[in-house]
């Protein structure tokens, strides 16, 4: 099932415009469909992938259904929709409790709960904007993600919302707030859509960092950083962290491999962190006699 999920994964992440919502699927159905340890037969990958396409096929079919009955004029008035419907009527929030939570992060569950952190409920919104003709943007604040109702590229009207507070409307100076409590400064620039792969590496990031503050969920830390790999543009410190993870959950000899690897490509412009790395690699060989 990973073979197969990783598989779809790369050649999506490859594709001439690649889907967030399917990426998100593919990268949460890992966890999704069981540990190979479970005594329970495994959901198949595509009924899951399925469900959830249906899900957001029927949120988009009650937004449709809204304009058609209001019929909104301006983003103001389609971003209070959007909220009435998807933050009101089908309750997808969040609160501080799901920074704590595995399935905040996981689009599956995201769906199931209606609950998540605040890019994935963002990422809820512009998939069902975008099957119900509507548009929809994220935009990747540092540390809260959220959207624009219009398009702020073309120099049109739009707003900004929150889907992490039901859809909640925000001003220039909620959003500089926001911008300020993640230790950062409000420039115009972050008010750009995010691209679809940005979006998928931020989210692999946060299930990353989740994972990294319980040393017992390492090798979910590990399928995070992998599937963050198979990303055409990553961190080049995620070699690194995978070859740290293949150590940490035993594989002395595969992370000793990936770490001498890494180290030739700081050969170049970092030897001192090069030889530091090569004495991980030596140590990491040690831990099996």
């Amino acid at each position: 099932m990973t073979e197969q999920s990783r598989t779809r994964f790369r050649a999506e992440a490859r594709a001439e415009h690649p889907d967030p919502v399917l990426l998100c699927l593919l990268a949460a159905a890992e966890h999704t469909l069981g540990d190979p340890g479970d005594s329970a037969e495994p959901p198949d990958l595509d009924a899951v992938l399925s469900a959830c396409r249906t899900a957001l096929d029927r949120h988009a079919a009650a937004i449709r259904q809204a304009v058609a009955e209001r019929r909104p004029h301006g983003p103001e008035e389609t971003a209070a929709l959007l909220a009435a419907v998807l933050g009101g009527r089908e309750r997808f929030h969040g609160r501080q409790s799901d920074y704590r939570r595995l399935e905040s992060s996981l689009l599956p569950e995201v769906l199931r709960r209606r609950r998540g952190l605040p890019i994935m409920l963002s990422l809820v919104w512009t998939a069902v904007a975008a099957r119900a003709g509507l548009t929809v943007h994220g935009i990747a604040l540092p540390g809260h993600f959220i959207v624009a109702v219009g398009d702020p590229e073309t120099g049109d009207d739009y707003v900004l919302a929150d889907p992490f507070h039901g859809g909640r409307l925000l001003d220039v100076p909620d959003v500089e707030r926001l911008v300020a409590a993640a230790g950062h400064r409000f420039t115009p620039d972050l008010l750009t859509p995010a691209q679809p792969l940005d979006t998928v590496l931020r989210v692999l990031g946060n299930i990353r960092h989740w994972a990294a503050e319980r040393p017992e969920h390492a090798r979910t830390q590990l399928w995070a950083a992998e599937l963050a790999l198979l990303l055409p543009r990553h961190p080049a410190q995620l070699r690194l962290e995978r070859a740290e993870l293949l150590v940490k959950t035993g594989d002395f000899l595969g992370g000793a491999a990936e770490m001498d690897a890494y180290a030739e490509i700081l050969d170049a412009f970092d030897p001192e962190s090069a030889r530091r790395v090569r004495q991980e690699a030596k140590s990491a060989r040690h831990r099996l006699n």
